[in-house]
């Protein structure tokens, strides 16, 4: 194993919250635990709720029930549960009640700090406020707000009645937020009236006003004053935070619930102009997260998590339920990670003694022009952790936040998952070595395989990343579309999870991936991923990032085509292209050098931080790019329309 790049001693181990596990378990190794959690999938998901003290209102009878089959699995069968008991008032009822639960820092420099105690107090207030406003049990509650603390209290409080919570990216347009308001059949939105990026004001009420003049079933909709429009006057029906949730209010309780209530519903943005919302319920989302924050990214009480992302998207609630369950403190920034300089990240992990630091591999790209001294300027002597996911890395930019940032000290938990399966399906753990952009192993409880066409588990090679049993997290159908769900997941081998990935694993037993397996490129009748391509560019010292797609070519079948973005002070030249090009078919071969290498001042991508190949290939193909509601930075398509001009 000579490209493991980080090694757990003693006090790494002997401190895990997954050690702990293993030894209460008489389990004396992590490979292992892995096996037997994926072999015995129920005594896992008991030992795990047991282990860390998830409270059941009424104990379950039944891990799961899977006689409507495994797509429509149930889980903790005849318990009752409420997820914002076990996040929220358990905790502000206890001992810990005065322990940080929330910290808070705007752009602006501006700081806030909540502690359990007073979190359940502003849960309870928004609860009783939304129970005025006439939701109950399976109502809607759209929450379109920026990274602030009122949006971590709206989705406990939804989950504390019953009701159905629905984050929506704060950087959305009217249309992706009408549109996923009448999918969802919403009736409450809450929103602010504004927020900060990069200095300038951003106004979030007014589209969200014209995006419930689309949406005819919102009833009611509930503004926070926070950073919106001076003297901007109040829209038609609008309440105020504080007069919605008044600080005087009837008691509230949180209801114990069957645990596969749904708890939120979560939209990711489709090919076509349909988003897919994901159903996740109260037990199997609870239990799930807890226990991957727990035993893959260690976090426990008094630590201090914080993932740079928006509570839009699913690490928003991955770090909110996960923090907050097993007791620790969740940090929240409201806005850009590099404003008003590239150590703004780091600056606010020294300041607020940040212990596990969740990133992008695209955000590490981004930052590392401004080189080590931008980081290095800062103490980081509190991380313990560092922790990626949402799309492969590079060897670059990972060694860059191996060394960088790390000191070569602290384990890169790679994990990947997604919207739908609510959690990971593949990740390390500080127990086990870390090897260069690997993902570890199968995370716990997850029966993980890499299939050929054939269906056949395959080592040695890349294939198709499947799940072979269900998980409590995996999503309950998309929201009001089953035979949607059903067709993206379950029909290729029957009975079988097929995610969309590719995958491998190596001779030591370490996982990695390769890039989306509808994004594969069929180059002279052979397939390769993307990031192959991509990460072979950015090897080159001139690039910054790189995007990889299929063009159609007579010959080839695909010729491929690279976007680059060029470090400071580079000159873009054909002899650079060609140079750029070279590298490539160094790394992969000369059947795979690149037909095309053109430079772009920024690719498009998302809030937090993919990269949108389909755009870039509809742009070069002059094809209608579908739903762009995710996209961060429309200025990339101007971009890319003056090269391709």
């Amino acid at each position: 194993m000579s490209d493991t790049v980080w090694e757990p001693d003693d006090s790494y181990i002997d401190r895990a919250n997954v050690t702990r596990l293993m030894r209460r378990q008489g389990i004396g190794d992590y490979g292992e635990l892995v096996r037997r959690s994926q072999d015995d999938t129920e005594w896992f998901w008991d030992a795990a709720i047991d282990d860390l003290s998830i409270h059941f209102h009424q104990p379950y009878k039944q891990v799961v029930d899977l006689s409507s089959g495994p797509e429509w699995a149930r889980w903790f069968v005849g318990g009752r549960v409420n997820l914002a008991h076990n996040c929220v008032f358990r905790h502000a009822a206890s001992p810990m009640g005065q322990t940080p639960a929330l910290a808070w820092e705007g752009e602006d420099g501006a700081t806030r700090l909540l502690s359990y105690a007073d979190l359940g107090d502003e849960v309870a207030r928004v609860a009783a406020g939304l129970e005025g406003l006439g939701v109950g049990l399976g109502d809607v509650v759209a929450v379109f707000m920026p990274m602030v603390p009122e949006a971590v209290v709206a989705a406990y409080a939804c989950a504390c009645i019953g009701a159905i919570y629905l984050p929506v990216f704060s950087g959305f347009g009217a249309p992706a937020v009408a549109a996923r308001l009448v999918d969802s059949g919403a009736r409450v939105l809450l929103t602010a009236d504004g927020y900060r990026r990069k200095g300038a004001a951003v106004p979030m009420a007014r589209v969200a006003a014209d995006a419930v003049a689309a949406a005819p079933a919102v009833r009611h909709t509930v503004v926070l004053r926070h950073a919106g429009e001076p003297g901007r006057p109040r829209g038609e029906g609008e309440l105020l935070w504080d007069e919605a949730f008044p600080s005087v209010h009837e008691p509230v309780e949180a209801r114990a619930l069957d645990p596969e209530t749904p708890f939120m519903i979560a939209y990711t943005s489709g090919t076509t102009g349909r988003p897919k919302g994901s159903v996740h319920v109260h037990g199997g989302f609870l239990v799930k997260i807890a226990e991957e924050v727990a035993y893959q990214t260690d976090v426990g009480p008094g630590e201090v998590l914080y993932w740079v992302t928006d509570m839009g998207w699913i690490m928003g609630p991955w770090a909110m339920v996960g923090g907050h369950c097993v007791g620790a403190c969740v940090f929240m920034y409201d806005g850009a990670p590099n404003h008003p300089g590239p150590g703004r990240l780091w600056s606010m992990c020294e300041r607020h003694r940040v212990t596990t630091l969740g990133v992008s591999p695209t955000l590490i790209r981004s930052l590392m022009p401004a080189g080590e001294d931008a980081v290095r300027a800062h103490d980081l002597s509190s991380l313990r952790v560092l922790a990626s996911t949402g799309e492969p890395w590079n060897p670059s930019p990972y060694m860059w936040l191996s060394h960088v940032v790390g000191r070569d000290r602290l384990p890169i938990i790679n994990l990947s998952g997604g919207t739908e399966v609510g959690a990971c399906f593949l990740s390390g753990a500080p127990v086990i070595p870390t090897k260069s952009c690997s993902l570890g192993a199968p995370a716990l409880g997850m029966a993980i395989d890499v299939f050929d066409p054939g269906g056949r588990p395959v080592r040695g090679g890349v294939g198709e990343l499947v799940c072979t049993k269900p998980w409590p997290s995996m999503t309950r159908g998309f929201w009001g579309d089953p035979e949607r769900y059903l067709a993206a997941y379950w029909q290729r081998w029957p009975g079988v999870w097929a995610h969309g990935d590719w995958a491998s694993v190596d001779a030591d037993g370490f996982w990695f991936l390769h890039g989306r397996s509808d994004d594969t490129l069929m180059v002279a009748g052979k397939r390769i991923g993307p990031a192959e391509f991509e990460s072979a560019a950015v090897e080159h010292p001139a690039v910054i990032e790189c995007a990889a797609i299929g063009v159609p070519h007579e010959v080839k079948g695909e010729a491929v085509w690279c976007f680059c973005v060029l470090g400071p002070g580079v000159t873009p030249g054909e002899a650079l292209a060609a140079e750029i090009a070279d590298a490539v078919a160094e790394e992969l071969g000369r059947a795979f050098r690149p037909a095309q290498v053109r430079f772009v001042d920024e690719l498009p991508k998302t809030r937090s931080a993919k990269i949108l190949r389909r755009v870039v290939r509809s742009c070069v193909l002059g094809q209608d790019p579908g739903d762009l509601s995710s996209l961060e930075n429309p200025s990339a398509l101007d971009a890319l329309a003056t090269v391709l001009a």
